[in-house]
């Protein structure tokens, strides 16, 4: 009940954190800029408590936290904010949601003990049709772009790429060790995007109220605290348990950005798909027991 309670904690806080980047966004910064700031703080904070180790057992396991870096940092946030530029907002919110589904079929996939019953897909559908309701809450509206449509559903592979290898390394390292690893690679592989940026924000920019504490937020509580906590409920929960909870972060946007940006008001459509994404999870998980 911990780590299930853990894993909608950090969803909340994901949840809210596409409302602080959209605050960051409109004060001028750009998405890469906004990535590595609140990673390189967090990483600094991280290095600072876990240092005295610097290296994993192997080529391999170092291997593996490269992935982490880049599947679960660098290329899932710049692929789908840079989705956003070549397709709509809702194609992206809803192609990236299929990210819990991916990682179910890869893991069914790889580990022939470990497929998943036919009711987690019917369960994995039902969320699937509420986070539908909740991105189309105002109207439906859904066009076909590939360019973006492709970058936005290389994010959603890419995080289940992520969860795959965080379940392997979690066995032989521990949450603050695999957190400050993902943390220095995802820097690592993004700073070459620093090159394709039109332009860069002053650092003045970075000492405005309302910029200093959205990075704040989104260093300390959505990378820092956020990651170590996911790394620690995948290794109890299990990657599909725990990325089913990924379908609650629409909800969690939808009501915050109903509070904070008034011109994005709950609708009766958004509730109904706040409905279907807690039954659908709920129901494939209860046939799921059942049946077992």
């Amino acid at each position: 009940m911990l780590f299930h309670l853990a894993a909608l904690f950090v969803i909340a806080v994901w949840g809210t954190s596409f409302v602080s980047t959209k605050v960051l966004l409109d004060a001028g910064l750009h998405a890469v800029e906004i990535y590595i700031y609140r990673f390189f703080v967090a990483y600094l904070i991280v290095l600072a408590v876990c240092h005295k180790r610097l290296w994993s057992n192997s080529l391999v396991d170092e291997l593996l936290f490269a992935v982490c870096g880049l599947c679960g940092g660098s290329i899932y946030f710049i692929a789908e904010n840079t989705a956003l530029n070549y397709t709509l907002t809702s194609n992206v919110s809803l192609i990236t949601t299929l990210s819990p589904l991916l990682t179910t079929l890869l893991i069914g996939a790889i580990y022939k003990n470990e497929r998943p019953g036919a009711w987690i897909y019917v369960g994995s559908v039902v969320a699937i049709v509420g986070v539908a309701c909740i991105i189309f809450k105002s109207g439906f509206h859904l066009e076909v772009m590939p360019l973006g449509d492709l970058l936005a559903l290389s994010a959603a592979f890419s995080w289940a790429i992520y969860s795959i290898v965080l379940r392997k390394v979690n066995a032989n390292y521990s949450a603050l060790f695999i957190t400050r690893k993902t943390f220095f690679y995802g820097l690592l592989t993004a700073l070459p995007f620093m090159a394709f940026e039109p332009e860069i924000a002053p650092l003045s920019a970075l000492g405005e109220p309302i910029v200093l504490l959205n990075l704040l937020f989104l260093s300390l509580t959505a990378s820092l605290i956020a990651y170590v906590i996911w790394s620690q409920t995948v290794k109890r929960l299990g990657a599909i348990k725990a990325s089913n909870y990924l379908y609650f972060q629409p909800v969690v946007t939808m009501i915050v950005s109903a509070i904070m940006l008034p011109d994005d008001p709950l609708t009766l459509v958004g509730c109904l798909g706040c409905v279907l994404i807690i039954g659908g999870v709920w129901f494939g998980d209860f046939m799921t027991r059942k049946r077992g």
